[in-house]
């Protein structure tokens, strides 16, 4: 049985460790709200844009522009495909970077022609440990997002895409709704699917409209916009549910060790009080001795 010392140890390491899970819990609410804040500013801004291609889809013939979907593309068995796998740096958030990991392993089971961008170190350290191949050089954090970094990631992108090296790019990230379980997601990024931006024929502007410069100018600017802006979304969503991870994560583990402080703490007043009851056992057998001790002398 361990000693009140050891005992008293083991506590004082349980209280400091659920300092730390405390700290890191309210260190990741923190991060959570501050992305949360970010991404509203930017969603006007976006959400315009989605409206604008909207408007440019009407005009521009299905199959005259190489950023959307040609119809038979799927049917394909020579598809080179492309991966966006967005992860976090680093781990203690529960499940959050396993589902992903795992998604992106079943997709690429599928897809044997597949380049994987990965986003967040905890993903390449993952690659890297199982000898997976990826791209080395698509160095990008998922600490902090910002529209800047989604607009560098939509660059790599887009220069592999323009330049033919992939056919298709999807997304893989953790979809974040407050109040909901988190899901990861998988969504297709390059070719762009004109569904997306269909419009209920009653809700459509009949009026003509006219472009200047010509609409396949106007969307070449307007693309990459769109889809830094879908791009940056899926990263904060993923950053808010890595948050939202970590929280229960820590939250569960700060529970955990005031269980077991609980229960120390019992043990601990147990072996205590058990040293008591020793101590005083001892000094009343020692003062009964000396009173026979007295009495025997006296006796004699």
């Amino acid at each position: 049985m361990a000693t009140a010392g050891e005992i008293k140890l083991r506590i004082n390491s349980i209280q400091d460790t659920k300092k730390v899970t405390d700290a890191m819990y309210m260190i990741s609410s923190v991060k959570m709200q501050y992305a949360l804040r970010e991404v509203a500013k930017t969603a006007p801004y976006f959400d315009a844009l989605k409206g604008e291609l909207d408007e440019l889809a009407r005009y521009i013939p299905e199959t005259s522009n190489r950023y959307f979907r040609v119809k038979d593309i799927e049917k394909s068995e020579h598809i080179r495909r492309g991966i966006l796998l967005v992860t976090s740096d680093k781990g203690l958030a529960g499940q959050y970077n396993h589902t992903a990991l795992l998604e992106v392993e079943d997709y690429m089971s599928r897809h044997a022609m597949t380049t994987v961008f990965i986003v967040g170190e905890y993903g390449r350290q993952y690659f890297r440990s199982r000898g997976l191949k990826f791209v080395e050089d698509f160095k990008y954090s998922a600490d902090f997002p910002t529209v800047w970094e989604a607009e560098l990631i939509c660059a790599d992108l887009l220069e592999y895409y323009d330049d033919e090296k992939v056919d298709q790019i999807d997304i893989i990230y953790t979809d974040y709704v407050a109040g909901k379980h988190d899901e990861c997601k998988r969504s297709c990024l390059l070719p762009i699917d004109r569904s997306l931006f269909a419009e209920e024929e009653e809700k459509r502007d009949t009026h003509f409209k006219e472009f200047f410069p010509q609409p396949e100018v106007v969307l070449e600017g307007v693309i990459p916009s769109y889809l830094t802006g879908f791009i940056y979304s899926s990263i904060v969503d993923s950053y808010c549910s890595e948050q939202h991870a970590r929280m229960i994560a820590m939250n569960s583990a700060s529970k955990n060790a005031e269980k077991m402080l609980k229960e120390l703490k019992t043990q601990y007043n147990r072996v205590r009080q058990s040293a008591i009851t020793n101590e005083i056992i001892e000094v009343t057998s020692g003062a009964r001795a000396l009173r026979k001790n007295k009495s025997r002398t006296g006796e004699g």
